[in-house]
This record gives C-alpha cells, sequence and structure tokens, in this order.
C-alpha cells in the first residue's frame, strides 16, 4: 500500500538537551495543523531536521532520538553546525529568502553557500530513497528544498512528487540573477505539481522555466519527457475555528479583560511581525507618525500595539533593523506622546497563543502591511478571531492573502498618505459595514482552511498523474509498422482520419501559404480512389480554404474543429445551430493583441476566430500568448465559449464543438475493420479519445499523448500513406484491395 511522505525542514517536534536528558516539544503551526489529517490518516511518513545538530549528540544520544520519533512516525536528518550554518542560514536565509522576496540588494552569492545547499539536498534525497516506494505520495514544503524534487525523481521515479512554495516566487527579471537558475528550476522541474499561493507566482515559475529551460506551457501545464508537470495557485488557509473558539477560553478571555482595562477607551491598532526587512516595520512607522500629523484629532485617541517577535538577532543587518525601529518608535512617542497616553506600544517578544487571540480581539484595526509576503496568515487569524463582525483590516497589497481578501482596505506599503488614510477610514467605518465586510471574509476563510488547503493540493497532485497515465510516446517502428501495413491490407472496411497543418503539410509562417503541393494531391487522390477507405479530413480550417484546395477530392470534410462537416459527395452543414453574435465582443481585443504584436495576424471563419503568433518573436510571443489566454478566459467564462490553444494559434469558438464530436460522426456510420487517426496538436487529443482501442492513432512529433504511437514528421505521416497506398497496388499499379 503507497504511503504519504512529508518533507520539510523542520520536523512537527523539536529536540533539545535539557539537564534531566533529552527533551521534546511538539511545534503548533499551520502547516503542521494542515497536514496532522493526511499524517495521521494511514500509512505516512514525515521527514525533517529534529532542531538539534549531530555535534550536540553522541552515537546514543543519536539512536534514541531515532527510536523515539520513529514511534512517532518521523524519520529525522540530521546536520552538523556547520551544514545549519551554510545551508539554513546561509543559502536558505542569506540567499533565496531576500532573493524570492524582492531584496536582491541583500543577497549573498557564495558558492560555498550553494553547495551546502546541495549537500543537505542530498542528504535529504538519500534519506528519501531509504524508505519511498514506487507508487508512495512524496509532498515536499519550501524554499530549503527547491533541488529535492528532481532528486527524489532519480531516486524513486514511479513516485508521485508534490512541492509547495510558501514564500513568493520572483519575476523573471529578477530571478534570472541567481548563478543557479537553471539549477534550481531544474530540481522544481522533477515535481508533478508545483503549489504556490498565488496565481501570480505560478505564473513567474512558468516564465523563468520557459526562459531559462525553453519548455513552454499550455495553461500551467508542461510536458517534461513522458509525463507532465503542473503548476497551479492553493492559498494556503488557518485553522479557521482553532481562532473562531478562542474568544471562549478563560485564558483567552481573562487576558482580554486585563489590556481592555489598560487601554480604557482608546482605539487600539494592532500589528504582528518577525523582525525581518521583508516585514515593512519602518514604513509602516513612518506611515503613521504621519497619520498623527494629518489627523490630530486622534492623538491620545489611538495607540499603535506594535509586536515583533525577535529573529536572528546576532545578523548585523538585523541588528541594525531593530535599532532603526527603536528609534522610530522613540521618535514618535517623543513628539505626540503625553501624560497617560503612548501612541506607540512595542513589545519585542515573542506571544503565546493566547495573548496573540486577546491582541486580535481587542484590536480596532489590524494594520498589516508587509513589503513582501508569500500569505500573510495573520490577517486571516484576525478576521476569524472577529466574532462580533467588528475590526477592520489594513493589508498590504504586497501580501498573497490581499487576492483573497478583497474586503480589506488594501494599501500600498510605502504609500504613507494612503496607510494614513486607510486608518483614517478604518476607525470611522460604521459597524454595519465592518461587519458586511468581515462576514465575507469569514466565510471563505471558514470554507476553504488549511486542511481544505491540504487536501486540494493532495488531490490535485493525484488529478496530475491519472491526467497523465494515458499519456506516452511511442515511436512508430519498424515492427508496427509492419502491423498496421498488414491490417490496413486485411480489412475490408477502412476509416482514415487525417488532420492538416502539421500533419499532412508542415506548418508555414502564414496560414494561407499552406497550400496543398502536387505530391499531397496525389497521395490524398490514391487514397480517397480505393473503394475500401474512407478518407475524412478534419482540420481547423475555414471550410472556403477546404473547399478551394480539397473540395474536388472524393473525401470528406471537417473544418473549423467540427463546427462545418461535408460527407464525401455531400454538402456543408453544421452540426448544430451556432451563433456567431459573440465575435464583436471578442474582435476588438484580438485586434489589439496584432497592434501590440508585430508578426501575428487574426484569422476569422464562420463561427470562431483565431489569432496567429508564428511571425513573432519568442519572447514576445510567449508574454502575448499568455495575456491573451487569461484575458479571453475570463472574457468567456459565462459565454458558453471555449479558448482552444494549438500550435502558435489561439482560437475562439463554441463550446461543444471539437474534432472529436465530428470524428465520432463517421466512426457511427458503420461497423470498421480498420482505423487509422493522424494528428499533431492538442487539438487531435479529442479525436484520440473517441477511437476504439483496435485503432490506430498516431500523433506527429514526439510529445505525450493519447495517441497509440509517434512519428517524427509530416514526411513521415506521408512515407507511411505511400506505404499503404503501395501495399493493394499489384504490378500493373492496379489496386488488388
Amino acid at each position: 500500500m503507497s504511503k504519504l511522505i512529508i518533507v520539510s525542514n523542520r520536523l512537527p517536534i523539536s529536540v533539545r538537551k535539557g539537564e534531566d536528558g533529552l527533551d521534546y516539544a511538539e511545534s503548533i503551526g499551520g502547516l503542521t495543523t494542515g497536514l496532522s489529517s493526511f499524517f495521521e490518516d494511514g500509512d505516512s511518513l514525515w521527514i525533517g531536521w529534529p532542531g538539534i545538530t549531530s555535534d550536540e549528540v553522541d552515537a546514543a544520544e543519536t539512536q534514541e532520538i531515532v527510536e523515539n520519533l520513529r514511534r512517532r512516525n518521523y524519520l529525522p536528518v540530521f546536520l552538523s553546525k556547520q551544514q545549519e550554518q551554510d545551508f539554513y542560514f546561509g543559502f536558505c536565509n542569506d540567499t533565496i529568502w531576500p532573493h524570492f522576496h524582492y531584496f536582491h540588494l541583500y543577497t549573498r552569492y557564495d558558492e560555498a553557500l550553494w553547495q551546502a545547499y546541495r549537500e543537505v539536498n542530498t542528504l535529504f534525497a538519500e534519506a528519501i530513497g531509504q524508505v519511498a516506494e514506487p507508487g508512495d505520495t512524496i509532498w515536499i514544503q519550501d524554499y530549503h528544498f527547491l533541488l529535492l524534487p528532481q532528486m527524489v525523481r532519480q531516486q524513486v521515479p514511479d513516485s508521485l512528487i508534490g512541492f509547495f512554495l510558501h514564500i513568493p516566487f520572483p519575476s523573471y527579471e529578477l530571478f534570472r540573477l541567481l548563478p543557479w537558475r537553471a539549477d534550481l528550476l531544474h530540481g522544481l522541474m522533477g515535481a508533478d505539481l508545483v503549489g504556490f499561493h498565488t496565481f501570480g507566482y505560478a505564473r513567474h515559475f512558468l516564465d523563468s522555466v520557459r526562459r531559462v529551460l525553453g519548455f513552454e506551457d499550455k495553461l500551467g501545464v508542461i510536458q517534461v519527457e513522458d509525463r507532465l508537470l503542473k503548476a497551479d495557485a492553493f492559498p494556503m488557509g488557518i485553522d479557521y475555528h482553532r481562532f473562531a473558539d478562542a474568544g471562549d477560553l478563560p485564558e483567552v478571555r481573562a487576558e482580554s479583560a486585563r489590556l481592555t482595562s489598560e487601554i480604557s477607551d482608546r482605539n487600539i491598532i494592532f500589528s504582528v511581525d518577525r523582525l525581518d526587512y521583508t516585514k515593512g516595520i519602518p514604513e509602516r512607522l513612518i506611515a503613521f507618525d504621519y497619520f498623527l500629523t494629518e489627523y490630530p484629532e486622534y492623538r491620545t485617541r489611538v495607540s499603535l500595539i506594535q509586536v515583533t517577535a525577535p529573529s536572528r538577532t546576532g545578523v548585523e543587518q538585523y541588528q541594525q533593523l531593530k535599532k532603526q525601529i527603536d528609534e522610530l518608535v522613540g521618535d514618535i512617542n517623543g513628539r505626540h506622546g503625553a501624560v497617560g497616553w503612548v501612541p506607540v506600544w512595542y513589545l519585542f517578544q515573542t506571544q503565546g497563543f493566547y495573548a496573540l487571540r486577546a491582541l486580535y480581539d481587542i484590536a480596532d484595526v489590524a494594520l498589516l502591511t508587509p513589503l513582501r509576503d508569500g500569505m500573510n496568515l495573520v490577517a486571516k487569524e484576525y478576521i476569524a478571531s472577529k466574532n462580533d463582525g467588528l475590526g477592520v483590516l489594513v493589508l498590504s497589497e504586497m501580501t498573497g492573502a490581499a487576492s483573497e481578501l478583497v474586503e480589506a482596505l488594501v494599501v500600498n506599503p510605502q504609500d504613507k498618505r494612503q496607510i494614513a488614510d486607510a486608518l483614517h477610514r478604518a476607525l470611522t467605518m460604521s459597524d454595519d459595514e465592518q461587519i458586511r465586510r468581515n462576514r465575507a471574509m469569514q466565510s471563505r476563510l471558514a470554507n476553504y482552511d488549511v486542511r481544505r488547503w491540504a487536501q486540494d493540493f493532495i488531490e490535485s497532485l493525484r488529478s496530475v498523474r491519472q491526467t497523465e497515465t494515458p499519456l506516452t510516446v511511442r515511436p512508430l517502428d519498424k515492427q508496427r509498422t509492419l502491423d498496421l501495413v498488414d491490417d490496413y491490407i486485411n480489412a475490408d472496411q477502412r476509416l482514415i482520419i487525417l488532420d492538416y497543418d502539421g500533419t499532412l503539410v508542415s506548418f508555414v509562417n502564414r496560414p494561407q501559404d499552406a497550400t496543398p503541393d502536387p505530391a499531397l494531391y496525389e497521395l490524398l487522390t490514391a487514397l480517397a480512389r480505393d473503394p475500401h477507405n474512407e478518407v475524412v479530413l478534419i482540420s481547423g480550417r475555414g471550410k472556403e480554404d477546404l473547399t478551394r484546395w480539397l473540395g474536388h477530392l472524393n473525401m470528406g470534410l471537417v473544418a473549423e474543429h467540427g463546427v462545418w462537416m461535408r460527407p464525401r459527395g455531400g454538402n456543408w452543414q453544421t452540426i448544430e445551430p451556432l451563433d456567431d453574435s459573440w465575435k464583436e465582443s471578442i474582435r476588438p481585443i484580438l485586434e489589439r493583441f496584432v497592434e501590440r504584436t508585430p508578426g501575428s495576424l487574426i484569422e476569422e471563419k464562420t463561427f470562431a476566430l483565431a489569432w496567429h503568433f508564428r511571425q513573432v518573436s519568442d519572447e514576445l510571443a510567449a508574454v502575448r500568448a499568455q495575456e491573451l489566454k487569461e484575458i479571453l478566459l475570463q472574457l468567456t467564462a459565462n459565454l458558453h465559449l471555449a479558448v482552444l490553444e494549438g500550435d502558435m494559434v489561439i482560437e475562439v469558438k463554441n463550446v461543444g464543438i471539437s474534432k472529436g464530436r465530428a470524428a465520432g460522426r463517421w466512426l457511427g456510420m458503420q461497423k470498421w475493420d480498420f482505423v487509422l487517426a493522424l494528428g499533431d496538436d492538442w487539438t487531435d487529443e479529442d479525436t484520440f479519445a473517441v477511437l476504439p482501442e483496435s485503432a490506430y492513432s498516431i500523433r506527429v512529433r514526439f510529445r505525450p499523448s493519447l495517441a497509440r504511437f509517434n512519428l517524427e514528421s509530416s514526411s513521415d505521416v506521408r512515407s507511411l500513406l505511400r506505404t499503404l497506398i503501395a501495399s493493394t497496388v499489384d504490378d500493373s499499379g492496379e489496386s488488388v484491395a
């Protein structure tokens, strides 16, 4: 039976050496809570560092730790003191952390730290390889292990690998500055699913993959050799009911009462952060100072409680940050303070759960303004704690949470005027508006809590593999070709389904230039002449092109991916009544993209519009195509339209129209002894999906496909068809079929 293996930098339990031996302390956090339901249900194992270095324990103590933790289904990976320093404090926190948070001037480019990062990732890969088996699900957490997915893939190739990044993924222009950019991306490419807090982070990742490694994505899915990799957004939630229900705990009520007696009738603005340059604490204090200056009526009436948890206090950069904060707090209190009133209550300490929950209770406003933050769960905890619905969240637009908590007052953390105005609006907001905003956010947070987040990720990870399973690459080799020809010769009723562009003819820069050549006419004429053959060409081309080019041949034609059908010897007809009035709203968008994208053009079909970009430079094409897809997907969501992505073309058409549906018409006409279908892109997958198991389905170019076999090029397709024609012709040139 397959098991779930969770991998994180730290185990949910930490080991320390005490006076009486080893101490084991369990940690409570969002990640531990979110994964607990999966971890405790069934065969699971959690791999991570136990919080104590190998230098601190002897062999007997190490064995004791291993045995104790294994009883709880934890597998410890021990690091030396030097590895902890160079890996965690070094490359993780001095290289990746600042760089991914857009503080690239703080980034250390140190080859020794990079080697330590590789070394620790290798240690974890070896630990996983010792316990993982084919079919296991391995979920790797965060920026400490960007190399690990590929390492695990090499150790356990048949495992299901997920990776989740809990911090932002930077834009390509920033990511490209890292000397090890390709190595980091290659590491992540070993995963089946890479998860991010927001869609924007996922797009940054896919953009970097395309520009650095050359892999294109199709709606967030990348073909990597014989498998798929998907990048998607999974906004992490919180343990909602833990915070919502804690207001009734005696410890919380007592702390709330104590705080309320101290603040009297003043309004409280509350902030809590770890000491870090990404959190924007100095900028927040400057904005609060500006607020007191611009709105002097709030002097003596409001206080800011700034809680800052100590972090890396031995690092000079953090020491300077603390000094700056101390000086700002002193300056604000000195200039604005009065007898009995302190503008800023500054607490440089870690708060326990009860104290933190009480602060959420008494705070009229939560002011959370990081300069960059992957998610910011404090914002969600504050909203969940507001049982009466009263309280206002002022939130930085640079947090992942801002895309979810849209009812908050969202601000630019660098704009002190905007923050000051938001504070004024928050303090004057009516109770009804506060309740309306908070109830909407609470409903959203309760429905998508941390457990739902974990469940959603695991289900998506498994769905990637289910999608991937039927996709294979199998060249049509010599023996398979002989089998195909033999079945063709022995069949009495044959159905041959052909795509046009990329299958029968090579791609050209201008779609209108892909006219049939004499050799193709000769081939199709001979194929259709055989009385045992029913030849159907199913194309994305318009019916006018197909009529002009191939209308005189004795074969069936399907245009616009299945909108129009013309049986052999018949007239054009639509599959069902269709409406094209939607074009008036879509055409201007495509025209605007043509204007902005030199080399692109619009092709108008009866019931479809296509934007071609084969002549556009690679980098611009990728940017514009992604931008257009996002716009079209939003616009067409409620219009019964589909956005179809082909080879260097994006097409909009009515939902329900597909090559597979058209192919089904011919498949249902009679019982066929032999079925052959050839196509070259994702639109032809619909055809392959409806074919009987005995059919010969072939995708041109070596890409994973539902097709049974692959050929390299349109030249190979023509060669195969010529072989079939020759197999049923005798020495006199007459068909013997």
